[in-house]
């Protein structure tokens, strides 16, 4: 789904459902880190949004821009997270 609409995108899950506090109808909180730390372009952004909003995953999905973020979240939601993707062509750790 990310690669499709977003494959230049980094993906964090932050929040409940990554500190440990979540519950059944917690939602999922996403960061998308575009390339550069750039804004993603609104469209690209909307249609992402759209296809997580009609999908079958089973709670709710918060997809926010970093770069469209004020600065003062940065510091909270880079004390706990999870990289969910990694962009195209981002060479892992190990391979």
């Amino acid at each position: 789904m990310v690669r499709e609409h977003l494959p230049d995108v980094e993906v964090w899950a932050y929040g409940s459902r990554v500190n440990g506090l979540g519950h059944d109808g917690s939602d999922l909180d996403l960061v998308l880190r575009g390339p550069g730390l750039e804004k993603i372009p609104l469209e690209r952004l909307m249609d992402f949004k759209e296809t997580v909003r009609e999908s079958t995953i089973p709670f709710l999905v918060e997809a926010r821009d970093w770069a469209r973020l004020p600065e003062r979240f940065y510091r909270e939601i880079e004390r706990e997270y999870v990289v969910l993707v990694q962009p195209l062509g981002c060479a892992r750790a190990g391979s």
